[in-house]
């Protein structure tokens, strides 16, 4: 069982959670990080779509393991360009659980192929 909270005494932020705590956690998943690629190897075209991709294929893996976005305890999320920001959330809505995860988000100066301007990592408890 995740709770996720955010304490008194600390600004609340409208995307994450300050702290998720897991109890009674049977299984934890690590998910690698998750980018704007189609299974058939295509890219996306911007951030949004990549966003997207990437947030499908990250519902992907947690299917398989029998979880879904509710089990996310942390995301951590990678952009190569600050201006990305305002694009990227309308495409990674999806992960946005109520209440949201744990998440950092960092802006990088590159990831592994130019062509990709997201990747979303995370962590996920049942």
């Amino acid at each position: 069982m995740l709770r996720k909270f955010n304490p008194e005494g600390v600004a609340a932020p409208p995307f994450y959670s300050h702290g998720v705590e897991a109890s009674a956690a049977s299984r934890m998943l690590f998910v690698s990080g998750q980018v704007g690629v189609r299974a058939d190897g295509s890219v996306g075209e911007g951030v949004t779509e990549q966003a997207a991709i990437a947030a499908d294929n990250l519902k992907g893996v947690l299917a398989a393991a029998g979880m879904d976005t509710g089990d996310i305890a942390k995301l951590t999320i990678y952009l190569t360009e600050e201006a990305s920001l305002a694009g990227f959330a309308p495409g990674a809505a999806s992960l946005l659980t109520s209440p949201p995860a744990a998440a950092t988000l960092l802006v990088v100066k590159a990831l592994a192929a130019p062509n990709l301007l997201i990747e979303i990592e995370a962590i996920a408890v049942r």
